[in-house]
């Protein structure tokens, strides 16, 4: 969290992640380096330097593949929740393992043109751009690098605050034309080389999940969130289907999500989006009053949208009321921070 914008604080958790991280790279590479060079199924032999690059751009797709698999797999299981902290140390890494790959091809395969440009040879040593299966792969190879590096070098807190939120998460958006061009990169380099079944099967495996999540992933969230009805007073859930220490997220008529938390018998609502990143504030667990956005954990009291002192982050917070024992929301929120009085649980409502 920041006081009017500090850059990053590291703590024992985020030092954590990375160490794991980078484990979780090395052992990778060294598998693919020494150990599975038989079950990758070369048919022509090859050589040191094209295999480092195969083993760094080959980590970089499943380290990306694990990144957009974080987001669908925390919605559809809570209990996965925990890999969204700090994923932004895992972008940058991978934008680290793509631009060690690009090295790599760049220091071998384009070696041998001499006087040229090593950049200019990538996109003219095959300039086949008006066929399909003979496109020149290279090129999605340097726009999906492109706009990882962007990501990289935007992830800085800096970055978050001068762009504002909703900018900063639109360009990050581009993490999936990128994925997309990787997945183009990979299929057409292993059509056109035909010597590696094994890693092209891989690699369609992996972009397979991605889709499949995403799509399991967008079934249950239109199942589970609600759209609150009405004009003046919105109806959200029965006050029973929300469990203790968590929320229930509705979106409202203005297209904006509220999270209603139950806490200690009472009920509170504030934004969803986290003031950070619009994280999702509703899929974190209460504690002592403070939600932790499940993104960053950065942390507001339900019942102001307040940060606890020193921070200063605010969101807005909803009146609520009770009726019938259905939840119902004034949707017209109040401004960041304003103090809402929580309202109590019915006593026929039992918790869940």
């Amino acid at each position: 969290m920041s006081v009017k914008y500090v850059p990053v604080q590291w703590n024992r958790a985020k030092w954590g992640y990375d160490a794991a991280l980078m484990v979780g790279i090395v052992v990778f590479l060294w598998i693919f380096l020494y150990v599975a060079p038989d079950a990758l199924n070369h048919e022509r032999p090859i050589n040191p330097p094209i295999r480092n690059a195969r083993a760094f751009g080959a980590c970089a797709f499943v380290m990306l593949t694990i990144i957009l698999c974080i987001g669908p797999l925390a919605r559809l299981d809570a209990r996965f929740l925990g890999l969204l902290y700090n994923r932004r140390h895992f972008g940058v890494m991978t934008a680290a393992v793509a631009l060690t790959h690009a090295y790599f091809v760049l220091g071998w395969y384009f070696a041998f043109f001499q006087g040229a440009s090593r950049w200019e040879t990538v996109l003219f040593a095959n300039t086949s751009y008006a066929q399909i299966l003979g496109f020149p792969f290279e090129a999605l190879g340097i726009f999906a690098l492109i706009c990882l590096l962007i990501l990289a070098a935007t992830s800085h807190d800096f970055w978050l605050k001068f762009l504002t939120a909703p900018v900063w998460k639109a360009v990050h958006f581009l993490i999936y034309p990128a994925y997309a061009a990787v997945v183009g990169h990979v299929a057409l380099g292993a059509f056109q080389s035909r010597d590696n079944d094994t890693m092209a099967l891989i690699f369609s495996a992996g972009a397979l999940v991605v889709v499949a999540l995403h799509l399991a992933a967008a079934m249950k969230e239109r199942g589970r969130d609600p759209v609150a009805d009405g004009v003046d007073w919105v109806a959200v859930c029965a006050a029973s289907e929300i469990a203790e220490g968590r929320a229930r997220i509705a979106i409202l008529p203005s297209g904006d999500r509220v999270a209603v938390f139950r806490h200690e018998g009472q009920l509170s609502a504030i934004s969803n989006a986290c003031a950070h990143q619009n994280g999702p504030l509703g899929e974190g667990r209460i504690l002592d009053c403070l939600v932790t956005c499940p993104w960053h954990g950065f942390q507001y009291d339900v019942r102001t949208g307040r940060s606890p002192a020193p921070f200063t982050e605010k969101v807005p917070t909803y009146n609520l009321r009770v009726d019938g024992g259905r939840v119902l929301v004034d949707p017209r929120a109040n401004p960041p921070g304003t103090p809402a009085d929580p309202v109590p649980v019915p006593q026929q409502e039992a918790m869940p």
